[in-house]
């Protein structure tokens, strides 16, 4: 008899159990949402804030553009410290360095075999100087990622608007991405074509911006001696430009976008490129260039013009707050140093967001959420709050409409709030609202479109006990990562 009941007590076990695994296993992840970023990509977007080093002739002719017939002479700076460019930018939190290895007027800071306007033909180190490979090597040892510039369009050279321009243009890609190690990302710009010096025509040359460059060609050689490199260009294929030069990413701002439709250099699409698609084909994010400055290389007259902490931390919300990457020209001066009011503006920027960014709120609150998939633990809210960007809150199929709700021990003041996406498997949010409790009663006091990698909202300064966050709309039922509030 015994023995009966320890076999029917042993059989509810196993039936409770089985029961057990058999719900787990019924809580099915979540399906990608559309296109989604490599690996390469993922780790661009977590980069966040990288820099742009405009560098050649041009600062020593006061000019944005050299027309191509600069002596390779006038290129001598006085106290070189490239060293101080990478220490001033670890300590403002860049993560990677873009340095121009070839501006539009065709001078190379790197000694090449094919041409002889080039640094070896300066006074730079008596000809024996190779900016490209100090840069490269100072920002790998500061702990930053090294990227290039190398215009496609050259006005010192003969045969630009030729074939044999374009093999030349290959050739010297071959160069730097054989000989200065690992490149994450190659950059180049629609200014292709215009007047120039070209060997001594001095005319006005103008190609097929769409057709002259083969690009696939191009951009699969490179991709064949480093195959973790990420293409930048109005275009992608990669990474796509935000449509302008202010620094601004759409507030609206869809990682993904319909390539087919584009090239480098092709007018009236900056609308687009500023927002991206929602029904786009391929992952490829807006980064937002600007210049410190007014322009783009270093001038006298511009050093009382350098932007503020408080501006560049305005451009900082207004591009990683808004999900892009912000790419900031910093151009050295005629030493051959970072000016010291941009040094004092991006080490002032630095400490504006690491105030504001200081004590999230979040970290010892209540969280809820109104739906989480299958009622499992591995997608509650709780995920939002946990500092794993590997685990994420998702809703039941075809769950659209929900929210989170955060309580405080005590009322806080919320200036900010952000939230995060997993985007390992892709991008959904259409629309978003944040209300705070006051009174009993919740009030709205923001709301979004987009999210992607990263949002960050600056909301009305409130004190409150508890905060919502609602989705109105999606492609797909949400998948939020991380939730923060300051």
């Amino acid at each position: 008899m015994i023995q009966n009941l320890n076999r029917i007590i042993a059989g509810l076990g196993i039936a409770t159990m089985l029961f057990s695994c058999q719900e787990k296993q019924e809580v099915k992840a979540p399906e990608a949402i559309g296109p989604t970023p490599s690996k390469e990509q993922l780790a661009w977007h977590e980069m966040e804030l990288n820099a742009f080093i405009h560098f050649t002739t041009n600062t020593f002719t006061g000019k944005e553009w050299g027309y191509g017939d600069e002596s390779p002479e006038i290129f001598n700076p006085t106290d070189i410290d490239v060293d101080q460019w990478m220490e001033t930018l670890q300590k403002a939190g860049f993560k990677g360095v873009i340095l121009t290895a070839k501006h539009h007027d065709g001078f190379a800071l790197f000694p090449s075999d094919y041409t002889d306007h080039d640094i070896s033909n300066s006074p730079y180190k008596d000809g024996e100087g190779d900016l490209v490979k100090e840069v490269a090597q100072s920002a790998r040892a500061h702990g930053l990622k090294f990227g290039i510039y190398l215009s496609p369009w050259d006005r010192n050279r003969e045969d630009y608007g030729e074939k044999s321009y374009v093999e030349y243009y290959r050739n010297q890609l071959k160069e730097v991405f054989t000989n200065y190690g690992d490149i994450f990302e190659m950059w180049f710009d629609g200014a292709n074509g215009g007047d120039g010096f070209y060997g001594g025509a001095k005319e006005e040359r103008r190609i097929d911006k769409q057709n002259y460059y083969d690009w696939p060609t191009t951009l699969e050689m490179v991709e064949e001696i480093q195959p973790s490199v990420l293409f930048f260009s109005d275009a992608g294929p990669d990474l796509r430009w935000v449509g302008n030069e202010r620094g601004e990413a759409g507030s609206t701002n869809w990682n993904i976008i319909n390539p087919d439709t584009l090239y480098a250099g092709k007018p009236e699409i900056s609308d687009l490129l500023q927002t991206g698609a929602k029904d786009g084909t391929k992952w490829i994010p807006a980064e937002v260039d600007v210049s410190i400055r007014p322009g783009w290389f270093y001038h006298k007259e511009e050093d009382s013009l350098v932007k503020s902490p408080q501006e560049l931390f305005t451009t900082y919300m207004q591009s990683v707050g808004r999900g892009s990457t912000l790419l900031l020209n910093v151009p050295p001066d005629q030493r051959g140093q970072f000016h010291e009011n941009d040094v004092a503006s991006l080490l002032g920027m630095r400490k504006i967001i690491d105030s504001v960014f200081a004590n999230n709120l979040a970290e010892n609150a209540q969280i809820s959420a109104s739906n989480f998939r299958g009622d499992s633990e591995e997608y509650s809210a709780e995920n939002l709050i946990d500092g794993d960007s590997e685990t994420y809150w998702a809703t039941d199929e075809d769950v659209i409409q929900s929210s989170v709700e955060i309580i405080f021990d005590t009322a806080k003041t919320v200036n900010f709030v952000l939230l995060q996406e997993y985007i390992e498997l892709g991008q959904g949010v259409e629309k978003f609202n944040i209300s705070t409790k006051e009174n009993g009663e919740w009030k709205q006091i923001a709301e979004g479109t987009t999210i992607g990698y990263k949002r960050i909202l600056k909301v009305p300064s409130v004190e409150t006990t508890a905060l919502k966050i609602e989705i109105e709309a999606a492609k797909a039922n949400p998948l939020l990562a991380n939730l923060e509030i300051y």
